[in-house]
């Protein structure tokens, strides 16, 4: 783990997505973050020692999804899929399969496997499942503006983790989509999906894949938009801790119930034509029951001292 001095940074942006506005004020106390997102490993060594089962493992409940069919109500996971040519980037349902038998240890589904994947990150985890991680392990998971704090590096109000160059002198910073989002991955940083951690520079912090790669889960309920700055500059909010359950709830589905936390830092699908949030400002909503092959996690811890490491 990494020990974030903590501080008063600007948080969110008014110059891209309308949800991470308004930029406003907060402070954050120190504290301690992974240096990386969770590993495929490291994710193994805890399912072996608790006998965890992942939420992709098993069956929805049906009364909590009225009118689901069926064949919806199966132990499953998403799974992107590159489309033939362009589509409709409004219609997600291009692109993502909800594929029975798709999980942690299968992420592309039935007869896939972990070989040579064991240092990227882990995925087709939801919110539960990371929980359950970070408590075992002795930490927590990071508030959004821990993580969004810890992302941006000490850099006062630069685009990236990294400056305000998304490219700079050619260089990929991280792993994001290159090309013609659904259909077309050029794959210049070398990778089409997740990358092992690691595989691109460190932010002014020296953490790895803040940015790209995989989006990562937070504590923080999610809400359509940030508070704005208090009227009176005494009263920053410190350690913010985001929005009320009942207001993460999504207005489009007023029929299943499912409340939403804060993802953060974009993932390996994240591309200049159809989304880009490879910044730290940059957030999205995402169902706790959800899963996904671009969605990971890494913890924290705010006590004094480190925690135990699950490493060993």
């Amino acid at each position: 783990m990494v020990r974030i001095p903590g501080g008063s940074f600007v948080m969110g942006s008014d110059r891209h997505y309308p949800e991470e506005a308004p930029a406003h004020r907060v402070e954050v106390d120190a504290f301690w973050i992974d240096r990386a997102p969770v590993t495929n490993a490291a994710f193994r060594r805890f399912v072996e020692a608790t006998g965890h089962v992942t939420v992709a493992e098993v069956p929805p409940d049906p009364s909590q999804y009225p009118g689901a069919r069926p064949e919806m109500l199966r132990a499953a996971s998403l799974v992107f899929r590159k489309t033939r040519g362009p589509v409709d980037t409004r219609d997600w349902f291009q692109w993502w399969d909800l594929r029975a038998g798709a999980d942690w240890r299968h992420p592309y589904g039935p007869g896939s496997n972990l070989v040579g994947l064991d240092e990227h990150p882990v995925v087709h985890v939801a919110y539960a499942d990371a929980l359950a991680y970070a408590r075992w392990a002795g930490k927590d998971l990071p508030t959004e503006a821990e993580w969004e704090f810890a992302a941006r590096g000490g850099l006062a109000d630069a685009e990236y983790a990294w400056g305000d160059e998304f490219t700079p002198g050619g260089r990929h910073m991280a792993n994001t989509w290159q090309g013609a989002f659904p259909y077309k991955n050029t794959a210049e940083d070398g990778w089409r999906a997740t990358s092992p951690v690691g595989a691109f520079p460190p932010n002014g912090y020296g953490l790895l894949d803040m940015i790209g790669n995989v989006w990562e889960w937070t504590q923080d309920w999610f809400a359509p938009s940030h508070p704005a700055d208090p009227a009176k500059p005494c009263c920053v909010p410190r350690n913010p801790r985001g929005a009320a359950e009942a207001a993460s709830l999504d207005p489009a589905q007023p029929r299943i119930r499912i409340p939403r936390k804060v993802l953060k830092g974009g993932s390996f699908l994240c591309a200049p034509s159809y989304c880009r949030r490879y910044r730290p400002a940059a957030r999205h909503p995402e169902p706790v029951d959800t899963s996904t092959c671009h969605v990971g996690f890494r913890c924290v811890a705010r006590s004094a001292r480190i925690p135990r490491e699950e490493q060993g």
